[in-house]
């Protein structure tokens, strides 16, 4: 009787002092990061026949569990995903906000400034201060271009940098997903699936959410205790032990346009969250049609004053130059479509003599090859189409075309965005090194006519863009009505991803988080249990030492 009240007594000590240290371990790491409860298995010893009934045997600790419940750690993950492909275009759209709307960064105050200096020399044509004024302001307004133009890619390259950023840390948690399966798959292997390495299986599912906020990803269970990763479109990241390495290629004909490979193939198309997405988002939505909306209101403001000042005369009686200079920006960016795998494709800008039916970027497709190329023109800008273009044809609305290496066939097809470096090239002619060289008079040898001025000044209020329906203050408003629009959505579509987030976070945490009042409680309870194991041993020792009295 004594020794089957100690056998008993003995187990409960083991598996009460087992219970103890795991929870001393709960409580140790109630801060460390992806750390889950773990909590004992306690079962019965099987029973012994006693001859009227079967006797308990004792207890014993099968197994140490951890909280884990993958539907919430996949929900974890997916909302982590959202959340971080709009924080991420949220940051980038703020910047660009500020930076377009800032009176002091803004092209509209300088815009103003411009055209008032117009007015002064239209109001005084002889003022030789009026005059270098505007030669200032003229100057100052393309720097201003300039100024955006280089602050914008100083965006694209803070994109490029998140991006090489992130990349490199997919990689890095790929690689170590795939050490942790390794690691996984032996230790299960040992206990034949019996008991699981919970530490290890914690670290793998803090190295699975921190890739989901890099990339949205799908997490496949393997019944080897391994975990396969795929992309959301299927191409495998992690199998087994193996792991896949992303890189960065810039595109053919715009080595900055950074794509997403995996394996050699571009999967940049392919992707649909977390932060790389938002970045690729950021500079596919926003940054690009900015900079070529940017492009195109330099272009315009550019050749429209260009034509007025050209058609006048200055004070020297001679006829007036151009007044501002748009340079001749070679390799734009061509999103190409062609049949023809060797055929590279680049653009190159050519000043066009009107702003009016100007977009900020074209699809242009072939229709027809012989005897000449032959293409359809749609403006991205307002959807209108231009058909029957030949090569020169296409010079009307700011480019042309270059073709090497390949065929040009009928159903080609590329984007082009012509205007998409005006903005830093930008300048007053070199050839004005005078204000007098200002042409303010229709006629020559006309020093107090004024009308070309008057023209000049009045460009600022004429609908001479997007088809006639907007004055160049216009077009630049409708930029950044576009970027404010996109970053109030972007704040919007944050605030609401992150209530999302906090519910997936705090679903975790009740399921697998550490609490200490439950921990402080189980620690009462298992010491308790703990000291009646040891008073029941000692009860046992008391029953034999009557045993022996009885003997003697």
């Amino acid at each position: 009787m004594a020794i089957g009240i100690l056998s008993s007594a003995l187990s409960g000590l083991a598996a009460f002092q087992r219970s103890l240290e795991v929870t001393s371990n709960n409580i140790a790491n109630v801060n460390t990061e992806g750390y889950s409860r773990q909590r004992v298995e306690l079962q019965t010893t099987p029973e012994q026949f006693v001859g009227h009934g079967y006797l308990g045997s004792g207890v014993s600790a099968t197994n140490i569990k951890r909280s884990y419940d993958e539907f919430i750690n996949a929900q974890l993950r997916s909302s982590s995903t959202a959340f971080n492909d709009v924080d991420s275009f949220y940051l980038l759209s703020t910047q660009m906000d500020n930076l377009i709307a800032d009176e002091t960064t803004g092209l509209a105050p300088a815009m103003k400034s411009f055209f008032d200096s117009v007015n002064d020399v239209a109001n005084d044509p002889t003022s030789i201060a009026a005059r270098q004024v505007m030669l200032a302001e003229g100057d100052a307004i393309a720097r201003q271009f300039n100024l955006m133009s280089s602050r914008f890619n100083d965006l694209r390259e803070q994109v490029n940098t998140n991006l090489d950023t992130s990349v490199k840390e997919v990689n890095g948690f790929a690689k170590s997903v795939a050490d942790l399966n390794r690691k996984i798959m032996d230790a299960v292997g040992k206990t034949s699936g019996q008991q699981m390495p919970n530490e290890l299986m914690d670290q793998r599912d803090l190295l699975l959410s921190k890739m989901a906020e890099k990339m949205d990803i799908s997490v496949v269970p393997q019944p080897d205790g391994s975990f396969s990763v795929f992309t959301q479109q299927g191409q495998p990241l992690v199998l087994g032990s193996n792991a896949s390495s992303l890189s960065l290629q810039g595109a053919a004909n715009d080595p900055s346009r950074l794509q997403i490979m995996l394996n050699g193939e571009d999967i940049t198309g392919n992707l649909t969250g977390g932060e790389i997405y938002g970045n690729l988002r950021f500079r596919d939505e926003m940054l690009d049609p900015a900079q070529n909306q940017l492009g195109l209101l330099a272009t315009g403001l550019a050749i429209e004053f260009n034509k007025v000042h050209q058609d006048g005369y200055d004070l020297n009686g001679d006829a007036g130059l151009s007044f501002f200079d748009l340079g001749s920006p070679t390799n734009l960016p061509v999103v190409s479509t062609v049949q023809d795998g060797n055929l590279t494709v680049t653009a190159d800008f050519v000043a066009p003599t009107a702003a009016v039916n100007l977009g900020a970027s074209y699809r242009v497709d072939v229709t027809g090859v012989a005897p000449s190329n032959e293409y359809t023109l749609t403006n991205l800008s307002d959807n209108s189409i231009a058909t029957g273009l030949n090569d020169a044809g296409l010079a009307a609305f700011g480019f042309n075309l270059n073709f090497s290496g390949g065929s040009v066939n009928v159903g080609d097809s590329f984007q082009v965005s012509p205007f998409f470096k005006a903005a830093e090239s930008l300048k007053i002619d070199p050839a004005i090194t005078n204000p007098r060289q200002i042409a303010a008079a229709g006629a020559a040898n006309q020093p107090g006519d004024n009308s070309k001025a008057l023209e000049l000044a009045g460009l600022e209020s004429l609908k001479l863009m997007l088809g006639g329906k907007s004055a160049f203050t216009e077009v630049y408003g409708q930029l950044v009505a576009d970027v404010g629009s996109q970053t109030y959505s972007a704040s919007v579509s944050r605030s609401a991803q992150k209530v999302l987030l906090d519910q997936a976070t705090q679903a975790r945490e009740d399921l697998a988080g550490v609490n200490l009042d439950e921990e402080a409680a189980n620690l009462i309870k298992f010491q308790n249990s703990y000291q009646a194991a040891a008073k029941a041993v000692s009860v046992a020792n008391a029953l034999f030492d009557s045993l022996l009295g009885v003997i003697r």
